[in-house]
């Protein structure tokens, strides 16, 4: 799925008149239709902090505003090809205005959007209003309505209270029960809870969950140096002590919902992106509509001083473009030249991103400070990704904190992040969007290493997911349930050995098929991936982990011949290995020692690549019938081949080169051709994985190698981004099958084409040169019919688009 900002202008693109060179392009809107508020919580930053604008404020925004505001971010969503908006109705209460004000504004926003781009409509509530009727004409709009929860009651009434001191827990409780209804349930988008030192956050944690929520957000106090948040005595990181309270118990839990902020912190702690403000370098992409049509920047800045989110700019007179070209939205679209030196130099700044830009704010330096919760961020990174904090409560400047800001090593997350949103409440459960840079690089057809590693989070992300939507099926299993514990344990206590599993490709493919059909989920499976992590890590583990065929097969580690079993064996972890006990025989056994029963995977040295032989899960190729285990000097002329290869690409295709290092993980070798052709094939379930014929040589190898290495890349693009448009079922005829193919066939065979076309123009000789010729002009033609289709999406057009330029810079 694509995700708005998925496409922005480039730098360089001539200036459309009336719009800023500068501008950059903003996809998210909040419109305060109301500026009043039915509540009087003494935390909220539009009522209780410094700018007190709303007093001049128009109490609803009228018709004409509305239309106003739509017609702006239309015009701006044209002008910026935006594939997507999301507008969130907010206030004050938005629910004031009523059920028909309601659906008037949403009307509007579609009538002026819908034709445009995609619109994603949304609001910010605290629900005590929401009646059947309102509920009717949210989801008639399709809006998905995000309602404020501070936890049980007694959190709830600290704050959250009418202005008598009333409580308005019941009443929010009844909304959320209406949300829950079946016919409603759509437009529930998620609950966001204020932080209090002075609730229990395992209970708070509880009470939400007992709301069935799709989302939960916890958003820190807003606060800054001037008005600093409360603190206990003698406690130096209150705020991350509370968070990683709920992090351990929401872990325990397996993670049944997505929490923003902490799968944020964990995804940019992998190298992906954020999916709040709060944390990470992404650009702000935001603009806040006022009841009487003035622009403002995003409203907790209202949390700093009077005036600081105003523009001077409104939608009568202005376009989108002068609020994105504003100087203070610049300082935040700056990433990370826009931060203090203190932040700069910090090592997890990839991860806090300086914290939320209001929090930033000290008199006389304005938002030239890292965040007044510096320390507490500090901590809560560390105790969530597990990157090492120095002394003074600041990570520590070592190497490994260094690579958790997106190296090798970094945290992954459980379940996949996704772009920033304004919204707590968000929707979907995987990653969901690419930089657009990245996704520029990508479309050269090689990219840098930095793009490419993306797309390596991006599939561990999405193999996590997979896990998490598998978890509730082990509940009471006989073998699985212990496996999930001891997996949650370990992702604790031995991340790196739980990634290195994960991210092993026929994992991957064993969750997606255990999804894909329920009926036949081999979930005992997961007791081999929880044991494959705990010989890795060398922690304590005994489980029963399942015998298939005679085989005991651990993901990344081998497969142990036990020709006489059917059912589990019992497998314990021992000092440099592990033990596995079954009808009364005993084995011993250490990973890369191959014995007369247990047959390590054996690798290739450089890069690090799998020759993968005894995965159970590895034959997955159509008509590729993948080779049995090979023997020793078969595997040593693979492993050399391979080795040979890489070392080609590395000389000859160098721009390929970081593809092949970041994302091929195994090699599966299959039985040759009857015909003698030279096959390969890659499959999106088991990304990283390629299955290979025996071939001649270390050239023939690399070409086969760029190849396929450029169907993962597009695999992980089109993970996370919609480049085709599904609903067009048209056909293409292409030179290099007899068939015809659909869209998204065509684009997977033209971006593999174009790198073997350029792997050809760098090697000489006249074969060589018509080599690329046949593969240039496959290439070439392929383009033309897909840019003159019609069936791309705008990011599918421009990613197309890029691998044009590539070819013509050819001639």
């Amino acid at each position: 799925m694509s995700q708005p900002s998925a496409l922005r202008s480039d730098a360089g693109e001539p200036a459309t008149p009336g719009r800023p060179a500068s501008a950059v392009a903003l996809s998210q809107f909040v419109l305060k239709i109301v500026s009043r508020c039915d509540l009087s919580c003494d935390h909220c930053y539009v009522y209780e902090h410094p700018d007190q604008s709303w007093r001049r404020q128009p109490h609803t925004m009228a018709p004409a505003t509305v239309a106003a505001a739509a017609r702006r971010i239309a015009e701006h969503a044209v002008a910026h090809r935006l594939d997507a908006v999301r507008v969130v109705l907010h206030g004050g209460e938005p629910l004031l205005a009523g059920a028909a004000g309601l659906a008037a504004t949403a009307a509007e926003l579609r009538r002026r959007l819908d034709p445009v781009t995609r619109l994603d409509l949304r609001m910010q509530s605290n629900g005590v209003l929401l009646t059947e009727e309102i509920a009717e004409v949210l989801v008639t709009h399709g809006v998905a309505i995000g309602i404020s929860l501070d936890g049980d009651r007694a959190a709830n009434d600290r704050h959250r209270r009418y202005a008598s001191g009333a409580s308005s827990h019941a009443r929010v409780l009844r909304a959320l029960a209406l949300l829950r209804r079946p016919e409603f349930r759509p437009c529930y988008a998620g609950l966001l809870c204020t932080v209090d030192l002075a609730n229990d956050p395992v209970t708070v944690y509880r009470a939400l969950l007992a709301e069935d929520p799709p989302h939960i957000d916890f958003l820190l106090p807003h606060a800054n140096w001037e008005r600093p948040p409360p603190r206990p005595a003698g406690v130096a990181t209150p705020y991350a002590d509370w968070l990683l309270a709920v992090h351990r118990a929401w872990t325990a839990d397996g993670r049944p919902v997505p929490i923003r902020l902490l799968d944020s912190l964990l995804a940019t702690a992998a190298g992906g992106v954020t999916r709040t403000e709060a944390v990470g370098l992404a650009a702000a992409d935001l603009a806040v509509v006022e009841t009487d049509g003035s622009y403002e920047q995003v409203d907790s800045l209202k949390s700093a001083y009077d005036g600081a989110p105003a523009t001077g700019l409104d939608v009568f007179t202005h376009p989108v473009d002068a609020v994105a070209a504003h100087p203070m939205v610049a300082v935040r679209q700056a990433g990370l030249a826009g931060l203090s030196a203190t932040c700069r130099a910090c090592p997890v700044v990839r991860q806090c991103g300086g914290g939320l830009f209001a929090h930033r704010y000290r008199p006389g330096t304005g938002f030239d400070n890292p965040s007044v919760y510096c320390a507490d961020l500090a901590h809560l990174i560390e105790g969530i990704t597990g990157v090492p904090a120095g002394p003074t409560g600041s990570p520590a400047a070592t190497p490994a904190a260094s690579a958790g800001a997106g190296g090798p090593d970094a945290a992954m997350p459980p379940a996949s992040s996704r772009s920033p949103s304004v919204d707590p409440a968000d929707d979907g459960a995987g990653p969901d969007v690419l930089d657009p840079s990245v996704l520029d690089d990508l479309g050269t057809g090689h990219g840098t290493d930095a793009s490419v590693r993306q797309l390596a989070a991006v599939h561990l992300a999405k193999t996590r997911a997979l896990l998490v939507a598998l978890s509730p099926a082990t509940a009471g299993h006989p073998v699985a349930a212990a496996a999930w514990e001891r997996l949650v344990d370990l992702d604790v206590t031995a991340p790196g050995a739980v990634r290195e599993v994960l991210g092993h490709p026929f994992v991957r493919r064993w969750a997606h098929r255990c999804l894909e059909r329920p009926a036949l989920a081999d979930l005992d499976r997961l007791a081999a991936v929880a044991a494959a992590a705990a010989v890795r890590a060398g922690a304590r583990v005994d489980l029963d982990v399942p015998v298939r065929d005679g085989v005991l097969a651990l993901p990344t580690l081998g497969a142990l011949a036990l020709p006489e079993l059917s059912g589990p064996a019992l497998l314990t972890t021992v000092d440099g290995g592990f033990r596995v006990r079954a009808a009364g025989r005993t084995i011993d056994v250490r990973p890369g020692e191959e014995t007369s029963v247990w047959r390590p995977v054996r690798r290739a040295d450089a890069p690090d690549v799998l020759i993968e032989d005894t995965d159970p899960y590895r034959d997955c190729y159509q008509d590729l019938v993948v080779a049995p285990r090979l023997a020793a000097d078969a595997a040593a002329r693979w492993a050399a081949h391979l080795t040979a290869a890489v070392g080609r690409i590395d000389t000859e295709a160098e721009a390929y080169a970081p593809g092949v290092r970041a994302l091929l993980r195994a090699v599966v070798p299959v039985r040759p051709d009857r015909q003698g052709r030279q096959r390969s094939a890659a499959a999106a379930s088991a990304f990283g994985a390629v299955a290979v014929t025996p071939v001649p040589d270390d050239a023939a190898l690399a070409v086969l190698l760029v190849h396929e290495v450029q169907h993962l890349k597009l695999d992980g693009v089109l993970d996370v981004c919609e480049l085709v448009d599904r609903r067009d079922a048209r056909l293409l005829t292409v030179p290099w099958r007899d068939d015809p193919r659909p869209v998204e066939g065509v684009l997977h065979g033209t971006y593999a084409h174009l790198a073997v076309a350029d792997v050809w123009r760098r090697r000489p000789g006249a074969e060589a040169a018509a080599q690329h010729r046949r593969y240039r002009d496959w290439t070439d033609g392929a383009l033309d019919a897909l840019l003159g289709l019609g069936a791309l999406t705008p990011a599918g057009e421009r990613f197309a688009a890029r691998m044009r330029t590539t070819v013509d810079r050819w001639r």
